[in-house]
């Protein structure tokens, strides 16, 4: 046994010389997590095991996502399960259910295009809840992990979930339609974060040559698949929101869009025009 404070302060050490961005955070989060305890919890233990550990910082260490090693992340105020198989919900990713409220919209259908964990869905599901969604994945581990995750929030009754391409199995029109889709350049995956490049699955990160391969599927459909009066909402890159914008006025549609909290423009509302 070593003094919690010790333990913290060797996991830190570790952390920050692996490159860990916010060692010290990382640190109190990743012991919580392996003494399967919270922060108040950790606080009330003076002494900790090393062997408790010593798995979960070799894994951070190696830069594998903490919440791939702990298998949970919080999105909209929601636990959310966790897995390889997706990529891991983002504070950033919170701006498209902004743009969904803030439009006044009251859905009575909603549709995740590369639902993931199923995060967007169903915290949409959990303000609106006279809604019925679908989420679809290409990855049909990542609708099964969404699936569970919709029966741990008791929001299975209004939630079914399928793999796919896209839209392209689905007839029904939505009154709303989420996507965060795989929007980063090819060329350009290599050399992010090693979390990203490395962990993260490469599907839902590549954008294709120039970014836009799944802006041009996703708005190329929406005419079929976006009722009258309806809302689509896609996440963009930094530094996209030019080109997505150009897509989309080319389809026929009118366009918004929303800054995240760092300013960066991060999510497009369009609409059928007038």
């Amino acid at each position: 046994m070593i003094p919690t404070a010790q333990a913290l302060a060797e996991i830190t050490d570790r952390l920050k010389l692996a490159g860990v961005e916010h060692p010290r955070r990382e640190a109190r989060l990743l012991l919580a997590a392996a003494l399967g305890t919270n922060a108040a919890g950790l606080l009330a233990r003076a002494e900790v095991e090393p062997h408790a550990y010593a798995e979960a910082l070799s894994r951070r260490a190696a830069r594998e996502p903490l919440a791939y090693i702990t298998g949970h992340k919080e999105f909209w105020g929601l636990d959310f399960l966790t897995s390889p198989a997706t990529l891991i919900p983002r504070p950033d990713t919170e701006t498209l259910l902004e743009a969904v409220l803030k439009s006044g919209l009251k859905p009575r259908s909603i549709l995740d295009l590369g639902t993931g964990t199923g995060c967007l869905l169903l915290a949409c599901l959990h303000e609106h809840k006279a809604a019925f969604g679908v989420g679809v994945d290409l990855n049909p581990e990542a609708a099964r992990l969404a699936r569970h995750n919709a029966q741990r929030l008791g929001l299975s009754n209004r939630a079914a979930f399928l793999a796919g391409s896209w839209a392209s199995a689905l007839s029904h029109q939505f009154d709303v339609i989420l996507s965060n889709p795989p929007y980063i350049e090819s060329a350009d995956i290599a050399g992010l974060m090693p979390e990203v490049a490395a962990y993260e699955p490469a599907t839902a990160l590549d954008g294709g040559t120039d970014g836009l391969a799944a802006y041009k599927a996703i708005i190329d459909d929406l005419p079929r698949i976006l009722a009258p009066g309806g809302l689509a909402v896609l996440e963009l890159g930094a530094g996209q929101a030019k080109l997505v914008s150009e897509l989309a006025r080319e389809a026929g549609f009118s366009y918004a869009l929303r800054r995240d909290l760092s300013g960066i423009e991060r999510a497009i509302t369009l609409k059928f025009c007038k």
